[in-house]
């Protein structure tokens, strides 16, 4: 049991780290690229998506009934609904950066953007947050279905570290604070995974762990279509979206046969 919780742990901060590399990628690119974004979002999304009716939802019905299920499963969209509601606003905009050149505008109160790049970490981080425990109950149940699940957060969190990099360094042309905000959004990955170790550990049974995997279900599917895709669809470059939804789906359903 200790092997596979360090394991799990392990897998959320490697996660966690997706934001980081982001954000060095963020430093040395002039101008995040809208297709690599469309693309990179919807795989992404389609990943996360099959995995949750695909493979957590499933194993919920199988081990805990549809009644059980299907209240877990609503109980983590309800979860997200909340933090979506609370969460800064500049998060729910930051893939327009590119769209319409908020990123490279030069004319904008650098006061203004710094504050927005700070806004757009800190909202990362409270949706990393149960990102963490999601990639860490899966792999406490099944490292294949763990490292699917971290998998899949993983390609949607490099482009948001690009993002709050590439905010703040062209408002403050500080390499160190660019990256110090980016690993800030990042870590908060690994500490939700801590978190949920520390709190379900003493509890841990199958039942729980399958309540989780649910509860997760549904927080992947709210992040997915409430923010990948439409964000992936923003830049509407020749169906990179779809394409990368399908692409996600697929990548998913072969490493899911093959681990």
């Amino acid at each position: 049991m200790q092997s596979r919780i360090g394991f799990a742990l392990l897998i959320s901060l490697l996660a966690g780290l997706a934001t980081i590399i982001g954000g060095l990628a963020g430093l040395v690119t002039s101008e995040p690229s809208p297709r690599f974004l469309s693309a990179a979002l919807g795989f992404s999304a389609g990943a996360m998506l099959f995995v949750s009716f695909v493979e957590l939802l499933q194993r919920g019905i199988g081990s805990l009934g549809s009644n059980m299920t299907y209240i877990s499963f609503f109980i983590g969209v309800l979860l997200m609904f909340l933090v979506d509601i609370f969460i800064p606003g500049a998060y729910n905009g930051w893939s327009y950066g590119t769209h319409n050149n908020f990123i490279k505008r030069k004319s904008r109160d650098k006061a203004h953007l710094t504050q927005a790049g700070i806004l757009l970490a800190v909202g990362i981080a409270l949706h990393n947050f149960p990102e963490g425990i999601a990639s860490f109950a899966g792999t406490v149940q099944d490292r294949r279905l763990g490292i699917a699940i971290a998998s899949a957060i993983a390609l949607h969190n490099i482009p948001e570290g690009l993002a709050v990099s590439a905010l703040i360094y062209s408002a403050t042309g500080s390499r160190r604070s660019a990256l110090f905000w980016t690993f800030l959004a990042g870590i908060a990955e690994p500490l939700g995974a801590a978190l949920a170790a520390l709190a379900i550990v003493p509890g841990l049974n199958e039942r729980l762990i399958n309540i989780m995997l649910s509860v997760v279900a549904g927080i992947m599917v709210f992040i997915s279509l409430n923010e990948l895709i439409p964000i992936s669809y923003s830049f509407g470059k020749d169906r990179l979206s779809i394409t990368g939804i399908i692409l996600g789906m697929a990548a998913m359903a072969v490493s899911i046969l093959l681990l």
